[in-house]
């Protein structure tokens, strides 16, 4: 056979090299098989792959997460409210009250007093035995009636004093302190020394501040009238003092 035929005969086996690499992708020589898979990543190898991609956006949802928390442990939690009646404007002392005068509000429960109305209907046409600032929450002690005698000694009472100078009424205002004092003469136009009744007895009404005291004292004359919180001693003494001489009062401190 001719020689140059011989040199351009092309052998049908695979070279070496070929061979080495498909047996490598098939997984080793004298090994049938399937292509090797690629290893699978793990989460936090994927995470840390998307946050190298995200720095700005992580950084971000980082700082919003801690405003949120900021805000929450900063908020207070909400409270339970009751509902309360209050002045809807400055209202003076001996004022009846009406529906204009007041509004229901809601209040923490821990801001009411003992005695406080829940209802407008339960104080209109009551009346004031002081001024009210607007806002401030009603009670029973605030009105003329009963309640006026809330924290005094057990036993007190209320006493109508009708004194013999009307117009000193007008010095006095509920709250203060007074002596009650009686002057008078005995028989056969006798002078007597004037006597002290009561010492420091506070003043719950008058007819200067409470108008014409009908809610309570039941009556329109109550001019020279006021009442004052007296113990079961002091009370047995005032009552009726009028009636045997004049009555006056002495302001006094605390």
């Amino acid at each position: 056979m001719p020689a140059f035929f011989l040199h351009g005969r092309t052998s049908s086996k695979p070279s070496r090299t070929r061979t080495n690499r498909i047996a490598a992708n098939r997984g080793g020589p004298g090994r049938p098989g399937t292509l090797r898979p690629t290893p699978r990543r793990t989460f936090p190898a994927r995470f840390a792959g998307w946050l190298n991609r995200n720095r700005r956006l992580a950084v971000a949802l980082l700082l919003c997460g801690a405003a949120a928390s900021t805000v929450h442990q900063l908020t207070p939690a909400p409270l339970d409210t009751v509902a309360a009646v209050a002045a809807a404007r400055d209202l003076p002392a001996g004022a009846t009250l009406d529906g204009a005068d007041l509004a229901r509000v809601q209040v923490p429960p821990g801001t009411v007093a003992d005695g406080f109305f829940g209802e407008q209907d339960q104080a209109v046409g009551r009346q004031l035995a002081g001024p009210l600032r607007k806002g401030q929450l009603l009670t029973d002690a605030q009105l003329v009636g009963p309640g006026l005698l809330a924290g005094t000694p057990a036993g007190s009472a209320a006493v109508p004093l009708r004194m013999a100078d009307p117009s000193s009424i007008r010095l006095v205002s509920p709250g203060q302190l007074v002596n009650v004092v009686l002057t008078g003469t005995g028989g056969f136009e006798e002078a007597r020394p004037p006597e002290v009744l009561a010492k420091g007895v506070p003043v719950l009404w008058t007819s200067t501040h409470g108008g014409d005291g009908g809610q309570w004292l039941g009556t329109a004359e109550t001019e020279g009238l006021l009442v004052v919180a007296a113990g079961a001693e002091q009370a047995a003494r005032l009552a009726g003092a009028s009636t045997r001489g004049k009555l006056f009062f002495v302001l006094v401190g605390p």
